[in-house]
């Protein structure tokens, strides 16, 4: 073989390695990928139906019912236009309260009630996340008024 040809076959031998390497670093990113979505959202279904995705808004006031023998706690989630129903079997962050922001990550079940694997509250009312900020912007639902970190003002 010529000198050529063996430079030739090498650049393409490292294209091929690096294509195939790209290939599997974005598939993998796409599977840990988590998007975030409102009760409005998900009530139109522009959620994943077979995926793991975020659902954010507040916990609606009253909704709280806590298992007696079991960490099993039933509430439900708006943004003052739509409601889901939220399960979530463990516990529950000290912050976590009626009324406030939430954000919990899990499945969407074939009855509409989203079973939650984990579930993150608002850690003080200096600082809503930005995506749930913007839903409760467009709705009827208003929150108190607070920054919002990492908005431009």
């Amino acid at each position: 073989m010529k000198t050529r040809t063996k430079r030739g076959l090498i650049i393409l031998g490292g294209l091929a390695t690096l294509g195939v390497a790209s290939a599997l670093v974005l598939n993998a990113f796409q599977d840990n990928l988590v998007f975030f979505f409102s009760p409005s959202q998900v009530t139109t279904h522009e959620a994943p139906v077979d995926r793991s995705f975020r659902l954010g808004g507040l916990v609606e006031e009253g909704s709280v019912k806590r298992s007696n023998d079991s960490l099993a706690v039933h509430f439900v989630v708006t943004d003052g236009a739509k409601t889901i129903p939220v399960v979530y079997n463990g516990l529950l962050p000290d912050m976590f309260r009626e009324g406030k922001g939430v954000v919990a990550q899990g499945k969407l079940d074939k009855d509409g009630v989203f079973r939650a694997d984990q579930v993150l509250a608002k850690h003080d009312e200096n600082y809503t996340p930005k995506e749930v900020a913007d839903t409760l912007k467009t709705t009827a639902f208003k929150e108190p008024a607070a920054p919002v970190v990492g908005a431009r003002q």
